[in-house]
């Protein structure tokens, strides 16, 4: 459907979705970076949960074939489809889906195979419920999950502890890809952070304002460095700094 690029600060396309059924309309947006050989069946997950009604998706300057994949898939009507011109990061590329959601629910999804859409059911019940304005897939609360690097779980459990005695949240997964929100919740602060800085900006602010914040359990299936994992200690002392930040300067 789109073939579309990105321009700073741009909000095209951000008409308001109406519901569907009397239910809220659901987007999930999915950043993209050297994701060729995964891309196309993350997004047929997506599809196959029959509770998506719209996808963005954004390119942050791939340069593995990517772009390939996504202009044959630019043709599908519940797609649209933004290309960064020079890598900006996760944040940036997220930040410029959101522009252009036009739903009342955003789910965050990475272009790997480490979350399952299969999930979406269970992160979306209690925002339909009323019960939350947020919800954080955890992959700490018992959900099966692949046995990979004991350094990265040491490391992410220190961040959500750092993150929680500057937000006073008590959650067990900070740095989880799977946050869902009500699209309202965006609309309240601004996003700064380019990079990984991301998770702990987003959690800081909406601490902050006291949005009601859920987390359910997930599965996690994680890639190691030669099946494509991108993640490593420089991420974990950046995510350090912005949470930091986030609390003594925000």
């Amino acid at each position: 459907m789109s073939k579309e690029s990105q321009a700073p600060g741009s909000t095209q396309g951000t008409t308001a979705r109406p519901a569907v059924d009397g239910k809220p309309t659901v987007a999930v947006v999915i950043p993209v970076f050297n994701e060729k050989d995964t891309v196309r069946e993350i997004l047929g997950r997506v599809q196959a949960q029959g509770v998506v009604n719209e996808i963005v998706m954004v390119d942050d300057c791939s340069t593995d074939g990517t772009r390939d994949v996504l202009r044959d898939l630019e043709q599908q009507e519940s797609i649209r489809i933004f290309y960064h011109d020079v890598n900006q990061g996760k944040g940036a590329a997220l930040r410029t889906g959101f522009e252009h959601v036009k739903s009342d629910v955003i789910i965050i999804q990475d272009a790997d195979l480490e979350y399952d859409p299969v999930e979406y059911k269970g992160l979306l019940q209690p925002i339909l419920d009323g019960r939350a304005d947020v919800v954080y897939g955890s992959r700490f609360l018992g959900g099966p999950h692949r046995v990979l690097f004991f350094w990265h779980y040491v490391g992410n459990k220190l961040l959500t502890l750092l993150s929680n005695m500057f937000t006073n949240l008590n959650l067990t997964d900070m740095e989880t890809c799977y946050k869902v929100f009500r699209s309202e919740v965006l609309k309240g602060f601004t996003l700064r952070c380019n990079r990984f800085g991301f998770e702990p900006e987003l959690t800081a602010k909406v601490a902050r304002r006291k949005w009601r914040v859920y987390e359910v359990p997930i599965s996690y299936h994680g890639r190691d460095y030669e099946e494509g994992k991108k993640i490593g200690w420089k991420d974990a002392v950046a995510a350090f700094y912005w949470i930091v930040r986030f609390r003594l300067f925000d």
